[in-house]
Parts: structure tokens; C-alpha cells; sequence
């Protein structure tokens, strides 16, 4: 048998049946939490108007100025709470953890009984939490933000491992076991939320009543001061209306109900077998049976929370803030371009500037220099100029005439050795080859 210490994988699903749980719990909570306050909030704006307009000329100031602040502000937080609540609740995401932990514990449960006598349990468990651990992550849109859950398992308040005679979460089921520790848990539960479900039902039903009637008491006075406060009541109306839309009562005590009776009838028939008669095949019968059906409650539970959120969207509630903030990007981009453009025609008149004064530089510039060239001083220095080239270029085709007779005379006479045996005649030769050079060179 396996037990908490030798079988890992149980400990494994059970820690991702508790993530699940806590993480549908929590989300839940605070989808409820802000609804509240929105509705709350659309009720508090009506009560905060119509005080604003019977408030007595001679009573102070600033009980008027507040009720109007008051009366501003209201709508807005609603807006935005709306809003937030539109992005980051509307995908219904604690359903889609609900159905993950129901789902992991289904398997828990037939891993305990159907599969007990099976040697690949612990492989066919780990694949199905794979399987339900990819489909959470899908039905969360990729977007896998949850708490690691870090106490004991199984799980409290649902499950008390440490009371004597409760489930210990870790040992094999027998069809007795199964039938206190699964069946009759859930048809217990499910007793207990079905008649909560239903006082619900009622007293919101109750309020509406009491709030439409009120309604129409006080618009039976209407040449009097108390018509005013019927567009109260009508807030009251429509905020009760609003939470019964979204909370499906109507189909919760419907599903709730086909449940009981289908877990009684399976409850039933064990309980009418005798021990002998509680064969493998009654345990599997009866194991198969109930989590189907709370299987297929889950899924009607979640069909049926996923319709309400669409009925209920809050994108009416939410549409002053989303106008405010589409109004202040537009504004910021109109003042972006705005600046833009300012600093883009400043520059371009700087530019147009220095274009300017550059070009009346350059024209005096060049008239002072046309004038200064025409200067008799300038024309004797060019004239000068011009001179010192000549001369220049002179010496230089003189200097280059020189250096190739030179290099004649020396290829001519290289195999001549001049000293004092070489005859007259091969010197007189050689000096009448050298070139004759000008005086301004010679000297």
C-alpha cells in the first residue's frame, strides 16, 4: 500500500489541487469584493446628486462644496474600478483554476480506488497533471500568475487529515472509505451551499421587491420634495438586479440540486448492498458514477459563471475612464506634435539666420577683396608674384637640364678612370661635355 512517504506523486497532486484551490478562492474573493464596490459606488453617486441638489441654502458652505466632490469622484473610482476589473477579471480566470483543482482531485480519487491494484498509477497520474497543468496555462491565456501553495496537504478548511477518522489524503480507498471520504463529503457540501444558494435567492429577490416598491411609493408624491428620491431607489433596484444577473442563482440551485439527487441515488444502492455484494466491480461503478457527475456539475458551474460574465460585462461602468484616458493620449500627442513642431520652427528661423548673415559675409567679403584687388600695391605684388614663378620654373627646367647631361657624360666615360695618368685629350673632352650654366645659377 502505498503511503505518503514511499508514493511522491500523490503529495504532488495534492499540492497542485491546493495551488488551484487557493488561487480560485483568492481571485474569487476579489472579483466579488470589487463588484461590490462598483455597484456601491453607482448607488453612493445617485445618493450624493440628489443630496446635492436638496442641500439647504443655510447650512454651511462646505458641507456643499464636499457633497459635490463627492458627487465627482464617485463615478470616477467606479469607472475605474470597472475598468481594472474589465482587465484583469473578464477571462473568468479563477474558473479556469477552479476547473484545474476539481479535475486533479477527480484523479486522486480514482488513483486511490479504480487504479490501486495497478503497478503504472503513479506514470498515468503524472501524465494527467501534465495534462491539467497545460490546459490551466492555455485557459489562462499563457499568463500563469498564482501563489506556490507551501502548507500542509490535503488541504484545510476542505480537508482535516489531523481530525481522527477523516481522510488521511494518502492511503488506498475501500468502497466504505470512498463512500464517507468523497461521496458523502461532496452530497453534504453541496446540501449545505444549495440552501445557503437559496436564502440568497430569496433575500435579493426580497430587496428588489422592497426597493421597486419603494419606488413607486415615492413617485406617488410627486408634487412633493420626495420624488427626487426615487431615482434613489431605482439605483437600488438596478444594483441588486445587476448582482443577481451575475451570480446565476437561479442555475447554481438547479445544478446543485440534480447533484444531490444523483449522489443520493448512488449513496443509496451501495448502502442496499450487502458485503458480499460490494465486489471491485460495485467500488468501480460507484466511483465512476460520482465523478462524472460532480465532474459534469463542475463544467455546468462554469459554463453557466462564464455566461453571467458576458451577460454582466462592465464595459457601460467602465466607459468614463476609458473616454478620460483616450481624451488625455490624445491631448499628449497633440502636445507632443505641437512641441515638436514649435522647436522644429525654431530652428529652421535660426538657420535661416545664419544662412543670412553668412551670405551678407561672404558678399562683403568678396567686394572688399575685388576692391583691394584692383589696389596699385596689390597689382605690384602680383605683378612681382609673377615674376618670382618664372624665374622659378627657369631654374628648375635648367637644374633638370643639367642633371641629364650629367648622367650622359657619366654613362659615356664609366669605364674611364680619372687621375693623373688620364691623357689630355680624354679631360679636354670631358669638360667641354659639361653643360654651361647661367650666371644666377653660378653664383
Amino acid at each position: 500500500m502505498d503511503n505518503q512517504n514511499t508514493n511522491p506523486i500523490l503529495e504532488l497532486a495534492w499540492k497542485k489541487f491546493a495551488q488551484y484551490d487557493a488561487a480560485s478562492v483568492k481571485r474569487t474573493s476579489a472579483f466579488n469584493a470589487l463588484r461590490k464596490w462598483i455597484l456601491a459606488l453607482g448607488i453612493l453617486a445617485t445618493l450624493f446628486a440628489i443630496l446635492a441638489t436638496v442641500y439647504p441654502g443655510t447650512f454651511p458652505a462646505t458641507g456643499a462644496v464636499i457633497l459635490k466632490i463627492l458627487l465627482v469622484l464617485s463615478p470616477i473610482i467606479a469607472s475605474g474600478l470597472a475598468a481594472y476589473t474589465n482587465q484583469y477579471f473578464s477571462a473568468g480566470d479563477w474558473l479556469v483554476t477552479r476547473a484545474g483543482a476539481e479535475e486533479v482531485l477527480k484523479h486522486i480519487y480514482l488513483y486511490r480506488t479504480i487504479l490501486k491494484d495497478n503497478p503504472r498509477r503513479r506514470e498515468w497520474l503524472e501524465k494527467k497533471l501534465a495534462k491539467i497543468q497545460r490546459s490551466v496555462y492555455n485557459g489562462m491565456n499563457g499568463e500563469l500568475v498564482m501563489d506556490t501553495y507551501k502548507g500542509d496537504v490535503p488541504p484545510m478548511p476542505r480537508f482535516n487529515p489531523k481530525e481522527p477518522g477523516n481522510d488521511t489524503g494518502f492511503h488506498d480507498l475501500s468502497g466504505d472509505e470512498y463512500l464517507k471520504f468523497r461521496l458523502e463529503n461532496e452530497l453534504n457540501w453541496h446540501i449545505k451551499k444549495v440552501n445557503e444558494k437559496q436564502r440568497e435567492r430569496k433575500n435579493l429577490q426580497r430587496l428588489i421587491y422592497i426597493s421597486a416598491g419603494a419606488g413607486a411609493a415615492l413617485a406617488a408624491f410627486g408634487d412633493s420634495g420626495l420624488a427626487i428620491w426615487v431615482a434613489l431607489t431605482a439605483s437600488f433596484t438596478s444594483a441588486f438586479l445587476g448582482w443577481q444577473q451575475l451570480k446565476n442563482l437561479d442555475l447554481v440551485v438547479r445544478n446543485y440540486s440534480k447533484i444531490i439527487i444523483e449522489l443520493t441515488i448512488i449513496s443509496d444502492h451501495w448502502k442496499n448492498l450487502d458485503a458480499e455484494e460490494r465486489t471491485p466491480s460495485e467500488l468501480y461503478r460507484m466511483v465512476n458514477s460520482t465523478e462524472e457527475i460532480l465532474w459534469s456539475r463542475n463544467v455546468e458551474y462554469i459554463k453557466a459563471m462564464q455566461e453571467a460574465l458576458k451577460e454582466s460585462n462592465l464595459d457601460d461602468e467602465a466607459s468614463l475612464i476609458k473616454r478620460v484616458i483616450q481624451e488625455q493620449r490624445e491631448s499628449d500627442q497633440a502636445s507632443q506634435q505641437a512641441r515638436e513642431d514649435s522647436i522644429i520652427r525654431f530652428t529652421k528661423k535660426k538657420i535661416d539666420e545664419a544662412s543670412e548673415k553668412l551670405e551678407e559675409t561672404f558678399d562683403n567679403s568678396l567686394g572688399k577683396l575685388a576692391e583691394e584687388a584692383r589696389s596699385e600695391i596689390v597689382q605690384a605684388e602680383l605683378a612681382a608674384m609673377r615674376e618670382a614663378v618664372q624665374n622659378f620654373a627657369e631654374n628648375i627646367s635648367t637644374k633638370l637640364g643639367i642633371s641629364s647631361s650629367l648622367d650622359s657624360i657619366a654613362e659615356e666615360y664609366r669605364e674611364v678612370e680619372i687621375s693623373g695618368k688620364t691623357p689630355q685629350g680624354v679631360l679636354n673632352d670631358i669638360i667641354s661635355r659639361y653643360p654651361k650654366t647661367s650666371s644666377k645659377i653660378n653664383g
